[in-house]
């Protein structure tokens, strides 16, 4: 009796190196950098520490997810909320912290806006503020997870099951590592599986308007639609033990 032909065994395609999935905690330190009037806040932005920086733009988007009022740093709300600069806190908030590969071309910007506002509104800058601007830094502990990933396969299952600590860990604090223009997904996938396409896909994923979630569900989706509905299976399904993490 004639048997059925035996279909090819399809092989994962192995990763060179292991994905480690982990996740972090961020000690914040107040410093003696403080403001109390836009030129005090010039003058600490000039001198404050790159995490600094970092903490006052960055990571406002991971202690709010997104910015639904649309002030997306901590000194574009200040500039609004206690200083009532309309006109600064707008320029400020325009700042799209993905143009930048480099902290100090951040702080560079920063530096401009506030020194070209305060030329055109010189009085503003010693008028006090209704509450003091305190810079903050952070020490950053990072936490081990047990997920690893060998495998895309692998990986889309681990990424539905970290927390979203992980999450931010990996997609935004990586940017201060990896000099702001990418982060530790986008990196792996390329450097490691030859997912260049994926990664720059990842990589784009909007993070002024997506929550933390919503970059989770996005990077599965870019996984999915580079590799094919058959590569990753029941993404669709995942959305249940998702929830379970938030």
């Amino acid at each position: 009796m004639a048997t059925a032909p035996q279909l090819p065994v399809t092989r994962p395609h192995w990763a060179r190196s292991p994905f480690y999935f982990n996740s972090a905690a961020h000690l914040l330190r107040i410093g003696r950098a403080k403001a109390t009037t836009l030129q005090e806040l010039l003058e600490a932005i000039r001198t404050c520490p790159e995490s600094s920086i970092f903490q006052h733009t960055f990571q406002t988007l991971a202690e709010h997810h997104f910015i639904s009022g649309g002030f997306s740093n901590d000194f574009s709300h200040w500039a609004f909320a206690s200083c009532n600069e309309v006109e600064l806190a707008e320029r400020l908030a325009a700042i799209d912290v993905r143009e930048f590969i480099s902290i100090a071309t951040l702080r560079e910007r920063l530096i401009h806006i506030l020194e070209t506002h305060l030329q055109k509104s010189p009085r503003a800058a010693t008028r006090v503020a209704m509450e003091p601007f305190y810079l903050i830094a952070s020490d950053l502990v990072v936490v081990p997870t047990p997920y690893v990933a060998r495998t895309l396969e692998e990986f889309a299952e681990n990424l539905r099951k970290v927390s979203i600590h992980a999450i931010y860990y990996h997609f935004i604090d990586a940017r201060l590592r990896l000099k702001l223009n990418t982060n530790d997904f986008s990196v792996w996938l390329e450097r490691e599986l030859d997912l260049a396409q994926a990664g720059e896909k990842i990589n784009r994923i909007d993070i002024y308007t997506s929550t933390l979630e919503g970059v989770r569900r996005s990077i599965l989706k870019v996984i999915e639609t580079e590799n094919g509905p058959g590569v990753i299976r029941h993404i669709a399904s995942g959305s249940e033990r998702v929830r379970e993490n938030r």
